[in-house]
Order: structure tokens, then sequence, then C-alpha cells
């Protein structure tokens, strides 16, 4: 009896050998499948680029991310443009606060003087650039009439703070007639246009990539078809450091001038939440509109990518489920400063392709 347990066993065993190795010859095949793919992306080349004519984009997560990256480094980010965003540290480090009193306000909504404050903070120990630069900005801001993700009051509230940081009328376009839902508005979008749902691309006849730039740069040219080799995947591994919460490949759009050496302007453009690579590959690099404008007007666009970081059953405000972009505190204390994982991961990419954020 017992000889035959331990031949059972044995067999057993063998056979479990047999499968596990299976298993671990299946799982290498699948991980060489995507090798090619990774191993070709190449870092940034580094371009001819206006050091003083970078300028910052962003959707919802973006949004409130392009916000940070501008105030951080108002003294080379000449413009931004932000669609369902809010003002500067809304969140302060409370996923809480990001969702209850700046995307939908509970008892409380955001404060332009507590941004201000914020700010001004930490602008006396040297850790983003003076708040005073932020002055000459162009501005380009954008709210839905269908948006229930993202208040209004919440939009009007950072527009308050782009004001009293000394913000032209004249520089400033507020657009919020659009019938849009929560979303970035394409002409190549396949979401309706009042409604809010994956991939959060929708279509309302409206070209908000050519709004956006034709309000951060003057005189532009009209849009062309992009160059299918202007489409660059690159490896954002090289710059992060390990960030939490950051994608090893990211996209970046360069015009046939650029990649010839002509001096040209540096565009980045952050995705929204549930918008990144790992759940849309290239869709928000490609749809948005921002390359046909691109090409047309020597403008490289810069498309860093998020990725999710999944919460813990006993704590789901922790984490970053929906791949978002940092702006409650997720990658750690410092999500705000120069020296944030994402924020300077962003800045070292955009030295490394020829526009650096810190002089």
């Amino acid at each position: 009896m017992i000889l035959s347990v331990i031949i059972w066993w044995e067999g057993t065993f063998s056979h479990l050998q047999e499968d596990l190795a299976m298993q671990h010859w299946l799982r290498l095949a699948f991980a060489c499948a995507f090798l090619p793919s990774l191993a070709g992306a190449e870092p940034l080349p580094a371009l001819n680029l206006d050091p003083k004519a970078t300028t910052v984009s962003g959707l919802s997560s973006g949004a409130f991310m392009a916000v940070q990256l501008q105030v951080a480094f108002s003294s080379r980010v000449s413009g931004a443009g932000i669609v369902a965003g809010g003002p500067y540290d809304c969140a302060d480090h409370s996923l809480w606060r990001a969702l209850y009193v700046c995307m939908d306000p509970f008892f409380i909504g955001p404060d332009p003087d507590s941004s201000i404050e914020s700010m001004e903070a930490l602008a006396s120990e040297n850790l983003i650039d003076p708040i005073q630069d932020v002055s000459p900005d162009r501005i380009y801001l954008f709210h839905g009439e269908a948006d229930d993700t993202v208040a209004r009051s919440t939009m009007d509230v950072l527009r308050q703070t782009y004001a009293l940081l000394g913000v032209t009328a004249g520089n400033l376009t507020y657009v919020t007639e659009v019938d849009a839902g929560h979303g970035f508005v394409t002409e190549q979008g396949s979401v309706s246009c009042d409604a809010t749902r994956p991939d959060f691309l929708i279509d309302c006849d409206f070209d908000q990539a050519g709004d956006i730039l034709n309000q951060l740069y003057a005189d532009l040219s009209r849009p062309v078809a992009p160059r299918v080799e202007g489409f660059v995947t690159f490896d954002q591994g090289q710059y992060t450091n390990g960030a939490a919460g950051m994608d090893s490949i990211a996209f970046v759009y360069i015009p046939a001038d650029c990649a010839e050496g002509e001096i040209c302007r540096l565009h980045i453009a952050l995705h929204g939440c549930k918008q990144g690579r790992q759940v849309l590959g290239e869709n928000y690099a490609r749809l948005t509109g921002y390359n046909q404008w691109a090409e047309a007007n020597k403008i490289v666009v810069l498309y860093p990518q998020a990725v999710r970081i999944p919460s813990p059953w006993y704590n789901w405000f922790a984490g970053n489920p929906n791949g978002c972009w940092d702006w409650w505190g997720y990658s750690g204390p410092d999500y705000l400063s120069r020296n944030a994982p994402q924020l300077s991961a962003i800045a070292r990419m955009a030295a490394a392709i020829g526009a650096p954020l810190q002089q």
C-alpha cells in the first residue's frame, strides 16, 4: 500500500514538474512576443527646440497635473491648456478631498486663496519657480456643459486663481458652451458628445487640440496629415527613476522639419485616467488631433504615460487603480514641487529632447 502511494506520488510529481516546465516556457514565450516592441524603444532624440516656447495641456487628472507642471516650472512653461481640471494643490495630500472637494464638491469647494498660499510657501523654499512667472502665460480652460465628473465650479476657481496670479483676460480663453461630457473633444472620437464613458475621446464636431494650440501659440498654419514615421515610441523608463505610476514606454510626435534640425517648440500632452498606453495603447497620442497641427507648425508633442497601481483590498483610497496622474499624493508626500517623482521625470524627458524646464 505504501509503495503504491509512493509510485502514485512520484508519477503525479513528475507530471507536475512537466506542467510547471510547460507553464514556464509558455510564460517565457508570451514575454518574448513583446520583446521587439520593448527592445525597439529608443531614448528620446535630442532636437533643436526653443526653450521659451514649451507648453502643456491635459485632461482631468492630466489637467490637474498640467497645472502642477506649469506652476513648478513657470519660468520655462509659457502656457497651459486645462480640460476639466482644477487649481494647484486642490487635493492637499488627500484622495478624499480630490474626490469630494475638487471633483464633486460636497460641503466645500476649492479655494483660490489657499492655492496661492500653497504656491507662495513652496516658492519661498525654492521648491517651485517664482509664481510671478505664471502671469505672462497664455491659458486655455475648457469645461463641457454635460461634464458632471469635474464640477464647473472647480474650473471657475481655477480661472479665479489665474486672475490672482496676474494672467490677463486677453491671455485667457475659457470655453464652456460646448455640450460635452467628461473627455477630450476630438473629431476622431468614438464617444457621443454629451456622454461620459471610456475611452473619453468624445466627438462634438469640435477640434479641441487645435483650439488649445491656437490659444497657446499665435499664427498657426492649418493642420496637415501627420507622418507615419513622425510617431515615435520611446523608452520612458530611462527618465522616471522608478517614479510610482509611470509606464516604461511613452510616445512623442516629431514633425519632419524638427527631425531635420529646424528650431521647433515643445508641447507636453497629458492623458486622463484610464487613457494611458496600458488601457488605450496609442489612441490618446494618435486620435486627440495634436499631431496634425504639430506637423504643420513645427511643434513636437510629448505624450508621457501613466499606469495603474492596484489598491490593496484593505484600503481602496490607496494606490492608483485608474492610471491617473498624481495630483493627490499617491507617489509620495512630495507630488507638487520640481523634485516630485512624476514632475521631475517629465522634466528629464523635456531636457533630453531639447527643452529643459530648469534654467
